[in-house]
């Protein structure tokens, strides 16, 4: 029975062509064990299990894990970003990991997730968007030593104006009551979206943004395809997503009630802001920005790596 059970799964296999240990069935327990009644063998879907962990067929989710584009500095940034951030906590100074989750529809949408309720949750069966009564941009910041989250509703347009108004709030609100003596402040975010390392309308933002908190705002970015490995992403946004399952956007206060909500058993709590604010989208910078700005590029891997120095 084990060779005629290998003969079927040989007939039923795909593998890995640069790897030719991985392998993988797509037929199901049942179908395995209609295979064998074919060939005299009687059996249960607990044995056709135990064959195929015998023969280390193990039930697994696919893994997001190829990097689908690489670039020659990589590894130098994370080098170069790891150093940045053990010299700004020992001088004392946040550093936090800024981005965007994706936007919301409110309304009476489907959600995914379950909840412990009396009655099913009625949505609609489609999710069309002329059909919502807003929309909710959730922004976010997570501060590396102090193991807090900080997220700021917008319910207009995710922009470069946006990204820096959520700064300033979180400066104001968290920042400065928890660093009175900071000097400068460490951002870590990737290249793309309202901050993109490439744009310098969000420069120019961030310049406008250190003149009004009179302090030193430093970036670095994370190189291209690696924004995973951004501390918000796997420390502070899904334990966000798990807050919210299941449960309707009716509004922008409930999503802020789900989002407050955000903890875990190893002490991460979360703050939530609301900003109500229209913002304009396809802004140019001033004309005269690139020739004047006082943005301040490192030496090393320049594209990445500048400040914004308060002006007087």
């Amino acid at each position: 029975m084990d060779q005629d059970y290998l003969d079927i799964l040989q007939q039923h296999t795909a593998g890995n062509p640069m790897n030719s240990s991985i392998r993988w069935t797509y037929l199901k327990p049942r179908e395995i064990v209609s295979e064998l009644l074919k060939k005299g063998y009687s059996v249960s879907r607990n044995i056709v299990r135990y064959l195929l962990k015998k023969h280390e067929y193990v039930k697994r989710k696919a893994q997001k894990n190829i990097t689908m584009g690489g670039h020659p500095d990589r590894n130098a940034q994370f080098e170069n970003i790891t150093q940045l951030k053990q010299d700004y906590l020992d001088a004392g100074n946040p550093v936090i990991s800024m981005d965007t989750k994706k936007k919301e529809l409110l309304g009476t949408f489907y959600r995914n997730g379950s909840l412990y309720t009396q009655a099913a949750i009625q949505t609609n069966d489609h999710d069309f968007p002329s059909s919502a009564t807003g929309s909710v941009i959730p922004h976010g910041f997570y501060d590396l030593k102090r193991n807090t989250g900080y997220i700021t509703l917008g319910t207009s347009h995710d922009t470069s104006e946006f990204a820096c108004d959520s700064l300033f709030q979180w400066w104001v609100n968290e920042g400065i009551i928890h660093y009175p003596k900071a000097k400068s402040l460490l951002i870590l975010c990737d290249g793309g979206g309202s901050n993109s390392s490439r744009h310098y309308i969000f420069k120019e933002d961030l310049q406008k943004t250190a003149n009004a908190l009179g302090l030193e705002i430093r970036i670095a970015h994370y190189p291209p395809y690696t924004s995973k490995y951004n501390p918000i992403e796997h420390r502070f946004f899904p334990h966000v997503t798990r807050a919210c399952e299941g449960v309707v956007f009716h509004s922008v206060e409930t999503v802020k009630t789900l989002i407050s909500r955000t903890s875990t058993s190893k002490g991460l709590t979360t703050i939530v802001h609301i900003l109500d604010k229209i913002y304009e989208t396809g802004r140019k910078y001033a004309a005269d920005f690139k020739e004047i700005m006082p943005i301040v590029f490192d030496t090393h891997l320049p594209k990445w790596n500048y400040r914004a120095i308060p002006q007087e």
